[in-house]
């Protein structure tokens, strides 16, 4: 057998002193057998080709024997080696758990520093997670595809369809399994819960086509869900109730299967319950009906009104089905001129659930508390840092004494990972309580926070970032004792520091980086005070202090006539208004309107419309004659309702001041006429009686509408939003108006009911709690930033009383030494400062949706926050470089 290592380079002879070289020991040792055979048959008498051919003969096949010889070795080797790794591991946890022991202040303060950037981190990622990350509770949710009407006339991408236009995309598209289609609506549950009588309640309902269960493939937990025949009016008296409803009002019984329940006066017969985990269209749907549509509501294509949500087929991907979809609706609006500038817009049922804005302000948060994790870390590394300086004669010691300086990185990385260890145990602690408060704070239309925890995939995630900071922090003090200079070390006998020139420069390098993420969380968070402090003082066009609301819908079954339904809101205006305390009561269908209100063209009398005044829509809104006096939207010209304005009397409305200038400009608009739809539409022209103010109504941030409003006693609606100014506290009186209301159906639900300051914030709560918790992550990284630069400048001023005594010996003045180590702490400010602003302008861009009255880049703003962290890093170095020009020279010099 050839010698292996004959003609191999001669690094390969010694590279069994690293490690063995198992395949040429056993080809040595099969070797030394064979020929030790061999001179034994050679010695009887055998020639030598003789001899060695006995010998292989003997032995048996070498490959075979060599091959399980060579398997056995490396098994021996690798459980040899795992175990003294194991054994150098167990070696090192113990001397860095001993060396932590000896300074317990290190370790509480690392640890906790850690705590905070590794529990902030998971805290937010789990919001994250249940918000964007994990997927929704349907079978193939990413095939869940809402369906919009892209209404290229208002500019709206997301409006609602048509009943008829629907109904064509449903039976000609050739990308969807189904296309369903529902509306959101409320009903009054007055029966049939309980073996008596309901307290009368209002209940989420999702009214829907039968193919609704099938497009999110979803089966009721029991029973079973409509049928395409019970869409059809007068078969359609069934109800499919959400798992919550059954379980409060049925007990979780079986027996509610068949029980007939009164919604809106009308009997309808549960045939199944869902399962908890569904609550589309809306979070808190109770109830789903079939969509039962008359044939005039099914051939009305301007008579809008309707979501759909569809199911894409396999294999075919957003982009085709929406090139497709376009397609069908631009020979839709070639066949209907009506549907002129109606196409489709396809969004991801996922994407649709976050939205963009949320999405954004999710990834900034995320971002935010990786910033603050990074200044963790970089505050953690200089405390090792510094603790490794303390440790260089040790370290020139080991070194000295044969240590490799692979083991000494190894010692030094094994304690930052037992660190990190301690801190993402304390972290995931923090998590646990954040998370709570996050979860008690949030929104509550915040989509799927109840789905908040920390589950195995946020552990794992905990995990990975525990070890990314253990490394993040123990690389610098680990690369500094690799490349320590072993004589200098043990000549200065430590005095020197970690890395001397080399370790300085790390410290100055990671103070800098702190201070630009710091910049960079504070610019973002300020922005956000900003946009919110701009928000809150936008004028509504009214007043809202001492203003209690409540909903009210009336049930067409029991009132279906018009005059019914007036007495019931005059006899209701009536008591509220005597209720002690009320200073007022009016009405309004809708105080706020959605992005989609329920709205319709016009006409202007003696005026042909051009094709911008085509594109506009007007919402359609009734309200009771004293609803602006209680609301305090001024009158700016004519008059308000009043009594004399029924259905007996000529057909008026009012108008809000901008619709006014913008289609009577430099005239009165009181006396004008105008009617809703056509011209030779069947609606009435009404005379306009009076100009109020403007209002915002569509939201704080977006632009004021045209708006309309008709006397409710022209214009019955069967819901009103009941509006009461109250002299006191409005939430006191919510027992005494619901009182009122009882008092005049006793079976007529409330629901609702809040005060005013109470609506307006609920409609910023989501961009209050984004700027609570940028805010609070900047402040936290100010404290980080600010206690690390004054540490790094504690330490160096440290670690030069030698120098500072030979100036002041000679003659220095302590303001010189002053200002000296000041400057040189303000230009390490100052650099992190310069690549703060920087990246505060990549950054604060992304958050354009998240602003309101304020740029990305806000000179104000970003001049403050320099100004602050000027003002703080300039006292984080005076104080140490201040303490140091106050030391005893002799004294200095003796120490060192």
């Amino acid at each position: 057998m050839a010698d292996p290592d004959a003609g191999a380079p001669i690094w390969r002879r010694y590279q069994r002193f690293i490690r063995p070289d198992i395949d040429a020991d056993v080809d040595e040792e099969l070797r030394f057998h064979l020929e030790m055979r061999a001179r034994e048959l050679e010695a009887r008498g055998a020639s030598p080709p003789e001899a060695r051919r006995a010998a292989l003969e003997r032995f048996g096949n070498v490959e075979r024997i060599g091959g399980t010889l060579r398997s056995h070795d490396r098994r021996r080797h690798r459980v040899h080696r795992r175990s003294e790794l194991m054994h150098a591991l167990a070696q090192d946890l113990r001397y860095g758990w001993r060396s932590f022991r000896r300074t317990p202040g290190f370790t509480l303060v690392a640890a906790l520093t850690l705590a905070l950037g590794i529990g902030a981190t998971t805290a937010i990622f789990s919001v994250v997670r249940a918000v964007i990350l994990r997927p929704l509770p349907y079978p193939d949710a990413e095939r869940i595809t809402m369906v919009w009407m892209d209404n290229r006339r208002m500019g709206l991408r997301e409006d609602i369809h048509s009943w008829a236009n629907l109904e064509d995309y449903r039976n000609q598209n050739r990308v969807f399994t189904a296309i369903a289609g529902y509306y959101s609506t409320g009903l009054n549950l007055t029966g049939g819960c309980a073996e008596t009588e309901c307290e009368p309640q209002r209940v989420r309902a999702g009214a829907a086509t039968a193919d609704l269960f099938t497009v999110m493939r979803v089966r009721p937990l029991t029973g079973r869900p409509f049928t395409v025949a019970e869409e059809q009016p007068g078969s359609d008296a069934v109800v499919v109730i959400s798992h919550g409803l059954w379980q409060r009002q049925f007990g979780g019984s079986e027996s509610a299967i068949g029980r007939t329940v009164r919604l809106n006066g009308r009997q309808r017969t549960v045939i199944g319950v869902m399962p908890p985990d569904f609550t589309f269209p809306e979070a808190r749907t109770d109830v789903w009906i079939p969509l039962a549509l008359d044939p005039d509501d099914r051939q009305n294509r301007q008579a809008f009104g309707f979501y759909a949500v569809g199911r894409l087929r396999d294999g075919v991907s957003l982009d085709r089905a929406r090139a497709e979809m376009s397609t069908l609706a631009s020979a839709l609006e070639t066949q209907y001129p009506s549907n002129r500038d109606y196409g489709v817009y396809l969004v991801p049922l996922p994407e649709q659930v976050v939205g963009p804005t949320l999405r954004t302000s999710l990834w900034v948060m995320l971002g935010a508390v990786g910033a603050v994790l990074l200044i963790a870390c970089a505050n953690v590394a200089n405390l090792m840092l510094s603790r490794a300086a303390a440790r260089d004669r040790e370290i020139g010691v080991r070194i000295a004494l044969g240590s490799g300086r692979s083991r000494l990185v190894r010692q030094l990385l094994t304690e930052s990972m037992l660190l990190a260890l301690v801190g993402g145990a304390l972290g995931l602690l923090v998590a646990w309580l954040g998370l709570r408060a996050l979860v008690t704070l949030a929104p509550e239309d915040l989509p799927r926070i109840g789905e908040v925890r920390l589950d195995a995939v946020v552990l794992v995630v905990t995990a990975l970032v525990t070890l990314f900071t253990g490394i993040a922090f123990g690389l610098a003090p680990a690369l500094d004792a690799w490349r320590s200079n072993l004589a200098v070390v043990l000549r200065e006998g430590g005095r020197s520091g970690a890395g001397g020139a080399r370790g300085e420069r790390t410290r100055r390098i990671l103070a800098g980086a702190q201070v630009a993420l710091v910049v960079i969380l504070l610019t973002g968070a300020g922005l956000l005070i900003r946009s919110f402090g701009a928000l809150q003082s936008v004028d509504l066009g009214f007043r809202p202090e001492g203003l209690l609301t409540m909903r009210i819908a009336l049930p067409s079954a029991k009132y279906e006539q018009p005059a019914k339904r007036v007495e019931f809101w005059e006899a209701l205006l009536a008591r509220a208004a005597a209720i002690p305390g009320v200073q007022g009561v009016g009405g309004i269908q809708d105080i706020f309107l959605s992005p989609t209100p329920n709205s319709t063209s016009f006409t202007i009398e003696g005026r042909a419309p051009t094709p911008e005044d085509a594109n506009i829509e007007l919402p359609l809104d009734a309200v009771t004659p004293d609803y602006f006096r209680v609301m305090g939207i001024p009158l700016r010209s004519g008059r308000t309702f009043t009594a004399r304005d029924n259905q007996d009397a000529e057909e008026v409305v009012m108008i809000n001041e901008s619709m006014a200038r913008r289609f009577w400009p430099g005239e009165e608009a009181v006396g004008k006429r105008f009617k809703y739809g056509p011209a030779d539409g069947g609606g009435p022209w009404m005379t306009v009686v009076g100009v109020v103010g403007d209002m915002r109504r569509t939201g704080f941030d977006a632009p004021v509408r045209f708006e309309t409003f008709r006397p409710i006693t022209q214009r019955v609606a069967g819901n009103l939003t009941l509006v009461a100014r109250t002299a006191g506290d409005p939430a006191s009186l919510t027992s005494a108006m619901r009182a009122a209301v009882k008092a005049v159906d006793p079976e007529q639900p409330v629901h609702e009911v809040a005060t005013m300051d109470q609506l307006l914030s609920s409609r910023v709560a989501q961009r209050r709690f984004s700027m609570a918790l940028l805010g609070s992550f900047a402040a936290l990284a100010l404290i980080l930033g600010i206690v690390g630069v004054y540490g790094v400048t504690s330490y160096l001023v440290s670690q030069r009383t030698r120098e500072v005594g030979v100036r002041l010996a000679l003659g220095a003045p302590p303001g010189g030494v002053v200002r000296m180590m000041v400057g040189q702490g303000m230009r390490v400010a100052a650099a992190g400062v310069a690549v703060g602003v920087a990246g505060a302008f990549v950054v604060t861009r992304a958050m354009g949706s998240l602003l309101y009255g304020v740029g990305a880049f806000d000179v104000p703003t970003l001049g403050a926050v320099v100004l602050l962290i000027g003002l703080a890093t300039l006292m984080a170095n005076w104080l140490p470089a201040r303490r140091a020009a106050g030391v005893d020279p002799v004294a200095a010099l003796r120490a060192e």
